[in-house]
């Protein structure tokens, strides 16, 4: 005569299931975790990236930091409805299309403070968060490992 395995009441087969509520709340505290850790990863990174001299950097490289403006505002923040990460510089004043500028190269027009008229000024390309952001971006599956605990 053949019995089946299922001689277990409903609390006992429940019981072996995952509790969900709690397997959610490690996933997000996990979650939360781990890509705040990334984004300071991020910023520490392309902060270090940018070196403080008069020099001016060469193209493809990161720009040099001549009053330290730049590495100051660059930060992170986590957003918990969208479950992500924003790591970048901050608008300081006016436009705030210098950091953009120096990321991604282009040209920007503004009004020569001491010249007094329109000035069309060139940027050659002189990345330092996407550098930073690829080379971190290869240790997350480390980040990850063994992080969701219930």
């Amino acid at each position: 005569m053949a019995t089946s395995g299922f001689n277990i009441g409903l609390r006992q087969a429940k019981a072996g299931f995952f509790d969900r509520p709690a397997v959610q709340g490690a996933t997000d505290r996990a979650t939360n975790r781990n890509l705040s850790r990334f984004g300071a990863f991020v910023r520490t990174r392309s902060r270090s990236s940018i070196r403080k001299r008069k020099a001016i950097s060469e193209p493809g490289q990161p720009p040099s930091s001549h009053v330290g403006t730049l590495k100051k505002f660059i930060f992170f923040s986590f957003e918990p409805t969208n479950k992500s990460v924003v790591i970048g510089p901050t608008r300081t004043s006016g436009r705030g299309t210098a950091p953009e500028m120096l990321e991604h190269g282009g040209t920007s027009a503004f009004i020569a403070p001491r010249k007094r008229r329109p000035v069309t000024a060139r940027y050659r390309p002189r990345p330092f968060m996407t550098p930073a952001f690829v080379e971190e971006q290869q240790k997350l599956p480390d980040l990850w490992r063994n992080s969701v605990r219930a």
